[in-house]
């Protein structure tokens, strides 16, 4: 319960609004693969024994495979270095803002060793740096490793709360338009990195109406969310 006092600094910078416009996109752009928490428990839940097979063996590989893609759960503090390495994660499948993360400088649990925080509907990447001493999950589907050289299948439309999505991986880029959002719960942000810090932010903005924007092909992630679906449109 104590995560749910600390407000996300994403959340902060969801309401400031000005684009610290860098005209400079990130040029360390990433693609995905990846499991949910749910397939790597499917894994689990298949392991029964077998008779020594050879399609038997065939099938444990694959349930190996599958469980190794979880890299720590959603819940606890982990140490970098030895808890968890430096890199680049992600949590999908998550519901209602109540998955909190915060990569911090120490341990101390004090306001001023926060590096970046964020509360995540859908999905959250996040670069845990070597520098980085502790990574905070709370209420998180279960993170895993990104291999940010592999190729995905990009997507044309995306949901409005869907979190983050990689761009060239998860979304192509492009033109894309959400329309009829209400009360400037829209908001979207372009960035060039999973750090999630200021300097991360391309571009952003809260919407009220209809929503446009293009997402380049040198921006690493999209971040979307409270916006209605988002559909290419060029």
């Amino acid at each position: 319960m104590g995560m749910k006092g600390k407000v996300a600094l994403g959340a902060v910078v969801g309401i400031v609004v000005i684009g610290a416009v860098s005209a400079n996109a990130g040029n360390d752009s990433s693609d995905s693969t990846s499991s949910d928490k749910g397939s790597s428990a499917s894994g689990q839940a298949k392991s029964g024994g077998s008779s020594g097979s050879s399609g038997s063996s065939k099938k444990g590989s694959a349930e190996a495979a599958e469980e190794k893609k979880v890299a720590f759960e959603g819940d606890g503090d982990f140490q970098v270095g030895s808890d968890i390495k430096p890199g680049t994660y992600r949590t999908t499948g998550n519901e209602d803002g109540m998955c909190y993360w915060e990569r911090a400088k120490d341990s101390s649990g004090e306001m001023d060793s926060l590096l970046a925080n964020d509360n995540v509907t859908g999905t959250s990447y996040v670069t845990v740096k070597a520098s980085d001493k502790l990574f905070k999950s709370s209420d998180c589907n279960d993170w895993e490793a990104v291999d940010t050289k592999a190729k995905g299948s990009p997507a044309a439309k995306m949901s409005g709360d869907g979190g983050m999505f990689r761009v060239g991986a998860d979304i192509a880029p492009g033109t894309y338009r959400s329309t009829g959002n209400e009360d400037d719960m829209c908001y979207w942000e372009r960035t060039k990195d999973a750090e999630h810090g200021l300097e991360s932010i391309i571009a952003n903005d809260n919407v009220t109406g209809s929503a446009v924007v293009t997402i380049s092909a040198s921006d690493t992630y999209f971040k979307t969310s409270g916006c209605t679906d988002w559909k290419k449109t060029g």
